[in-house]
């Protein structure tokens, strides 16, 4: 019983978020559906268009199996934006693209130029955002932590 509520009580903090106004908690809003919407349109979609007849190269800096580095790197990339979208499990969700976006920023292109370092840099920091505030009160995070 004493396990069950420490489980729950994990559960609420992890899903638990009220930036405090509904000003606040709109713009958070606003802010997870254009991340979540550019990072898919822009990073996931890539992941099945041609370009020059070539499909998209992932980097494997890290050395996975292939496909296990392909399947994380699609996840980040295809699933992740909808769950930030839509503020559910947000704060667990955005766990792999940091790491993807991180990993980028660090190690793929960590001899680039700042303006190529930019793009990872940017998403780690607007995604690292999220994990710290979570999704807010207009997210199914919310509704379903107020619903349990």
């Amino acid at each position: 019983m004493l396990f069950k509520l420490k489980i729950m009580e994990i559960i609420q903090q992890i899903l638990h978020s009220d930036v405090g106004s509904s000003f606040n908690n709109a713009a958070l809003l606003g802010f997870r559906i254009l991340l979540g919407y550019e990072l898919f349109s822009v990073h996931g979609l890539k992941k099945f268009r041609l370009e020059n007849g070539k499909k998209e190269v992932i980097p494997n800096p890290l050395g996975l199996p292939t496909k296990l580095n392909a399947l994380v790197a699609s996840f980040a990339d295809l699933v992740v934006p909808f769950l930030i979208i839509l503020g559910l499990g947000t704060r667990l969700a955005v766990l792999p693209t940091i790491s993807v976006t991180a990993i980028g920023y660090f190690v793929v292109h960590r001899n680039d130029s700042l303006e190529v370092r930019d793009v990872p840099y940017m998403y780690t920091l607007s995604l690292l955002l999220i994990l710290a505030l979570g999704a807010g009160t207009y997210s199914l995070d919310y509704y379903l932590l107020n619903t349990l």
